[in-house]
């Protein structure tokens, strides 16, 4: 995973409610178990049309999609079932934040451990952001904020452990792996038990 600190970036807009997992990475796609290629299923069924051709106005098909590393939402993003793919997805295709008013805890969680960033805001700044699609913004890891087009900031949720892996580059297995020493050592010095 790379290490995220700060991600500055043009948005690309998905105002939908409610878009699910099964939406984000079709069933057909949960086969693999590997990551790389995922982010050409990513929306699948809205990307393609029945032949398998891209279909022109979908913003994940417009000229320099691919440039902009911050989807922006629809309320209660990512709900549905949990599927690691869904996320795995949206990263390989380039994206390492994603914003909304409402993002699904599963898919929240699942999101974090694999470097894509949960940006929870306002309804407002929502509704700003939703009018203006390819807008640049900056989620800052760091601060836990999002600069808005206009130069505000607004600070999102995000909790000190999950911040510190993101700006390290590492999931809970990495943190723990880090940490090595210190688990030998405490396992080294500990009484025997009976």
């Amino acid at each position: 995973m790379e290490k995220i600190t700060r991600i500055t970036s043009r948005t690309i807009v998905l105002p939908q409610s409610d878009i699910d997992t099964d939406q984000i990475m079709p069933a057909r796609y949960l086969t693999t178990t590997n990551k790389e290629g995922l982010g050409d299923a990513a929306f699948a069924d809205w990307r393609y049309d029945d032949q398998g051709q891209p279909i022109a106005d979908f913003p994940l098909n417009a000229p320099g999609a691919q440039a902009c590393q911050v989807l922006v939402a629809g309320n209660n993003f990512g709900c549905g079932s949990s599927r690691e793919h869904a996320p795995w997805g949206l990263v390989d295709f380039g994206f390492r934040a994603v914003i909304s008013t409402r993002i699904a805890d599963i898919f929240r969680n699942n999101s974090l451990k694999n470097g894509l960033v949960p940006v929870i805001v306002s309804a407002d700044v929502h509704e700003t952001l939703l009018a203006n699609p390819g807008a640049e913004v900056t989620v800052d890891v760091d601060s836990r904020t999002l600069t808005l087009p206009d130069g505000s900031r607004v600070e999102f949720p995000l909790d000190g452990f999950s911040r510190h892996c993101l700006m390290e580059g590492i999931d809970q297995l990495g943190y723990l792996l880090s940490q090595a020493g210190a688990i030998a050592e405490f396992e080294q010095d500990r009484p025997l038990q009976p």
